[in-house]
């Protein structure tokens, strides 16, 4: 799998100290709250297990599994939802985690969907990278781990076709590796 990577963009290490930061920052921003945290799957499992064993709050967790890629390397233009009820979020704050803010189209449907059937109290988000693009949808995260160009990245739980996932780093995917997909 390394041999498929252009270049490294952050290392564990790098990964692992930034999620310190942002945990500090989401168990202050928090404390003496009601938290819940909904991951946004399959992509952010990494991060969402090393960010919240560092956040020093009770809360709750729940996942979505919801999808606009459909195994290519552009948005497809259509949200998924795997499920069909969404997580109970009456009167909780929300803090969404997601691997990338890319288009803004996943995370808007989330949020538009999130408050249209549950009422939350508050909902930020909060991404491990975030692409210094413009977006197809108004969308912004209130907590990013890296802001990265408008390259197609892979590892610490980013994937294509459902692989390197497991890659400890983040890297950009060679562009043979998918131009023929």
């Amino acid at each position: 799998m390394d041999n498929d990577i252009e270049r490294t963009l952050f290392h564990e290490q790098t990964i692992l100290r930034r999620l310190d930061e942002l945990a500090a920052e989401i168990t202050a921003e928090y404390e003496g709250r009601d938290l819940t945290v909904i991951a946004v799957l399959n992509g952010s499992l990494f991060f969402m297990a090393d960010l919240l064993r560092r956040i020093q709050l009770p809360l709750s967790l729940d996942c979505l599994s919801v999808s606009s890629y459909h195994g290519g390397t552009e948005s497809s233009g259509t949200v998924t939802f795997d499920q069909t009820s969404l997580p109970d979020v009456n009167g909780r704050h929300v803090l969404i985690l997601d691997d990338i803010l890319d288009t803004g189209r996943t995370l808007h449907a989330i949020c538009r969907r999130l408050n249209a059937e549950g009422n939350p109290a508050s909902i930020r988000i909060c991404v491990l990278l975030k692409k210094n693009k413009v977006r197809d949808e108004e969308m912004e995260a209130d907590y990013s781990g890296f802001e990265i160009g408008d390259e197609f990245v892979v590892g610490y739980g980013l994937d294509y076709q459902e692989r390197y996932r497991n890659l400890p780093y983040i890297g950009v995917l060679k562009r043979e590796v998918f131009a023929n997909s």
